[in-house]
């Protein structure tokens, strides 16, 4: 078989399809270790830093295989670049005849089961719904996939959603009458025939790979390779897979589905509004006795309120009365069966939850403004991955551009139990020091201080005036976000988009439009986020990214680690923190003519013996702590067209380091 970098380095087959290719040596080197580990079926991890071309370094061994292999990213929308972009192209330059196939979660799909149910309900529905749901029958009559993501006629928030689409709680599988037509195991038949399937870790460790989805569909054990892109966010997503979680709203959609089912059976539709209406009140009343605030908490802050708990008990009360109506029915129809079996389901975690007395687990709650979300999660899922991992036996490939910390891969590989992994470090072959500038501002207070947030703003103006706007402010906390905000509004020309104003989609659109914007945001702008050239040229991040102590699952995290005779500082918040910033930093430099500023505010970068470890985790720009440097190097690319100079150091006057400057 011919390798993979012989494929790589066939200019015939690349050069013609992405234009200016050539390949490069780190690209070369990540290919050859994931062709070695598909064929060895071993477990590798890639950390290949942006510039690399990681996609095209696992997708051509990966299509050379045998396979069949699994895909998994970090969200849809890489999901849908990979599938719609990335491997046509790939598919082409090799000129191999493999199938793929695309495949999300369940709400991805239209359930044209539902859509005829609730059809038939639609009194039950609001004017706005009603009108949405007959633009969703209008599409359902045409499309080929049922991937809602074809309907951008309708928001991705749509009230409608919820109505055509299914949940593993209502899906009734095998059983459904419209099983045939069915465009989720339609995508998920083209998948099980696939030679390569791209899937999101969502899916993977919920739907697909773990647990199915009570339609038998498994992927894993048919895969001989799985590839994680953006693998640096598995171990958060892996807890909340082996973690369980049940939320009021799906307590009351349980109560509307089993009203539209019961239409078809001999049930008492009045003692079923009744015991119905016994628990809408039940999930009000256990919303209010936590008070009016939205917030996270652990549910040790409130398992001693006798208002909460009675409340709790109330309510579990009244799912096991509908549960005991519901049981008989179960004969009746298909839909009614599923409406019993989530009855019981929903008795079991809310007594389990209520409870609370699993080993190595936090309970913790999140309140909305009409929503409880009870959530049950582990604190390691590194034995449960483990196990995972052998019940599977192939190939497991994890990369992203931040999977080390100071070179290192034992953060990771504990966390996700692979400490056997084998492990490549590859750097970007991106000039740094030609085409960056690291600024770490001086006089600042510390992040403590109540003034902090004002003085760094005020002091971040006069840098965003000299890149032209062009700028991606990112925050820790959406309070300084709140603050910088006020600020900037009077204090800079240029457009401010601030996140919470308007959609992710929109707010990116509308800074690459603009060409001159500054753009406010928190952890969802940190990752994942590509903007080349002149319209993203300064990334200025506000603190250093530590966890925060008030988040339920870290702050119990932090204590077992403790209790357990290690330091949770050193071993879980450090490490976390030097990714997280790894990853902010990473939005700066996406291309080898991008050129641009970074500034990291924070005074215990140079004040605490951990800031080394954040400095010499970055990439090696050079650096500065004096204003005058930073608008020397703006005005030097001004005058040189945006185009990186030929040494950013004499673009600037010399170069120093940190401590020098």
């Amino acid at each position: 078989m011919t390798s993979a970098r012989s494929h790589l380095t066939d200019l015939t087959r690349f050069a013609p399809l992405l234009p200016g290719y050539q390949p490069r040596e780190p690209q070369l080197q990540m290919a050859e270790a994931v062709e070695k580990s598909i064929r060895s079926g071993g477990t590798l991890m890639v950390e290949a830093e942006t510039g690399t071309g990681k996609t095209l370094a696992y997708l051509v061994p990966a299509l050379l295989s045998e396979g069949p292999t699994l895909v998994s990213t970090g969200t849809k929308s890489l999901q849908d670049q990979l599938f719609f972009k990335d491997l046509p192209l790939v598919r082409k330059a090799l000129g191999l005849p493999r199938k793929v196939a695309l495949l999300k979660g369940r709400a991805n799909y239209l359930c044209p089961y539902r859509l005829e149910l609730h059809q038939e309900e639609a009194r039950f529905l609001t004017r706005e719904t009603v009108e949405q749901m007959q633009i969703v029958a209008h599409w359902a009559r045409k499309t080929r996939t049922g991937d809602i993501a074809e309907l951008q006629q309708l928001p991705e928030d749509a009230p409608i959603w919820p109505w055509v689409t299914s949940t593993a709680d209502n899906c009734l599988g095998t059983d459904c009458p419209s099983y045939q037509e069915c465009p989720l195991m339609n995508a998920r038949k083209e998948a099980q025939e696939a030679d390569l399937v791209v899937v999101n870790h969502h899916l993977f460790f919920a739907d697909a790979a773990l647990r199915g989805s009570g339609a038998g569909m498994e992927l894993l054990p048919s895969a001989n390779t799985v590839i994680f892109d953006e693998a640096h966010q598995l171990p958060e997503i892996a807890a909340a897979f082996f973690g369980d979680t049940l939320s009021t709203r799906q307590v009351q959609e349980l109560g509307r589905d089993s009203l539209s089912e019961a239409g078809q059976t001999t049930a008492d539709l009045a003692m079923l509004n009744q015991l119905i209406a016994s628990v809408e009140k039940g999930c009000l009343d256990f919303r209010l006795s936590l008070g009016e605030m939205e917030r996270r908490a652990p549910w040790s802050e409130v398992c001693e309120n006798e208002a909460v708990m009675q409340a709790g008990e109330d309510l579990l009360e009244a799912l096991r009365q509908l549960d005991v109506f519901l049981g008989p029915l179960g004969k009746a129809s298909r839909g009614m069966e599923a409406c019993s079996r989530r009855a019981s389901e929903h008795v079991d975690c809310l007594a389990a939850y209520l409870k609370g007395d699993q080993p190595n687990r936090v309970y913790w709650f999140e309140t909305f403004k009409r929503t409880v979300v009870l959530h049950s999660t582990p604190l390691s899922v590194s034995a449960q991955l483990r196990a995972q991992r052998e019940r599977n036996p192939c190939s497991w490939i994890l990369t992203s551009a931040t999977l080390s910390v100071g070179g290192r891969f034992e953060h990771i590989q504990k966390r996700l139990g692979l400490d056997t992994a084998d492990t490549l470090r590859l750097e970007s072959p991106f000039d740094f020091k030609k085409q960056a500038v690291f600024y770490a501002p001086d006089g600042l207070p510390q992040p403590n201080d109540p003034d902090y947030t004002r003085a760094l703003t005020e002091a971040m103006v006069p840098v965003i005036n000299a890149a032209g706007g062009r700028t991606f402010f990112l925050f820790t906390s959406h309070r300084a976000l709140r603050e910088a905000a006020v600020i900037l509004r009077t204090a800079v020309d240029f457009p401010l988009l601030v996140q919470g104003e308007s959609g992710r989609r929109e707010l990116l659109d509308s800074f690459r439009d603009k060409g001159n914007a500054v753009l406010l945001g928190t952890s969802s702008f940190w990752e994942g986020i590509d903007v080349r050239g002149e319209a993203l040229s300064c990334v200025i991040i506000d603190k250093l990214p530590f966890g925060s102590p008030g988040d339920p699952v870290a702050a119990a995290r932090i204590e077992h680690i403790n209790r357990n005779g290690g330091n949770a500082f050193r071993d879980y918040q450090l490490p976390q923190a030097v990714l997280a910033l790894r990853q902010g930093a990473g939005r700066l430099i996406r291309d080898p003519q991008d050129t641009g500023l970074l500034v990291v505010a924070d005074p215990r970068l140079l004040t605490k013996s951990y800031g080394k470890l954040f400095v010499n985790s970055l990439p090696n720009m050079t650096r500065t702590r004096k204003l005058d440097v930073v608008q020397r190097f703006f005005a030097y690319l001004a005058q040189q067209g945006q185009q990186a100079p030929s040494s950013v150091a004499s673009a600037s006057g010399s170069e120093k380091t940190l401590g020098q400057a």
